[in-house]
């Protein structure tokens, strides 16, 4: 019988690397997936997913409320994704400064794909605020509950739902055929609840 994540978390906790490499083969794909969806690189992704793995094995004294570690998990991402966003601003600006050079390197034709595909959603989503982004990535493209996006990103329930509402709202009017309605629309703890 497979263990569940607190079992798994609270062995990390004690310095069971098998427990969390368990955990690493559960949510490392997921994780891999939030990356990729905030970034738009697969790439950045790989080496973002790397980075939030081994935050949480230098936190993993970290408590946590029964079977929340993948929400967990998420906040540890959003954080990393963040300072990545930071990073690249700063390389960005550093790169304006130096002569273009060619760039050398190959990515497979379908990561090209996959990432040309989600840009321009990607950039009617970085017009809302940063924190209603947080918020509806992890509802919209992960069906977080509201508790369990409270749990990643340390905030009230109703903050929660209060941001996911607002920017529900500000995407139906930035939505330029991309098909986000559905998105927009839907998630599984609207299902749930009145």
């Amino acid at each position: 019988m497979a263990l569940g994540d607190a079992p798994l978390w609270s062995r990390s906790n004690a310095g069971d690397v098998d427990a969390f490499a368990k955990l690493f083969e559960r949510h490392g794909r997921t994780i891999y997936n939030y990356c990729f969806r905030r970034t738009g690189e697969w790439a950045a992704a790989e080496d973002l997913v790397s980075i939030v793995f081994l935050e949480a094995w230098r936190r993993r004294d970290t408590e946590l409320p029964e079977d929340k570690v993948l929400p967990w998990l998420f906040g540890v991402a959003n954080n990393v994704v963040r300072n990545h966003r930071r990073a690249q601003r700063r390389y960005a600006a550093v790169l304006l400064r130096v002569p273009e050079s060619p760039s050398p390197g190959f990515e497979a034709e379908a990561d090209l794909d996959d990432e040309r595909q989600i840009k321009p959603i990607l950039e009617v989503i970085s017009r809302l605020p940063k924190h209603e982004q947080d918020v509806f990535t992890l509802a919209a493209w992960f069906e977080l509950s509201y508790e369990d996006i409270s749990v990643a990103l340390g905030l009230p329930v109703g903050t929660v739902r209060s941001r996911l509402s607002r920017a529900r709202q500000r995407l139906r009017k930035l939505d330029s055929g991309l098909g986000l309605e559905g998105v927009v629309a839907t998630n599984t703890q609207e299902a749930l609840e009145p």
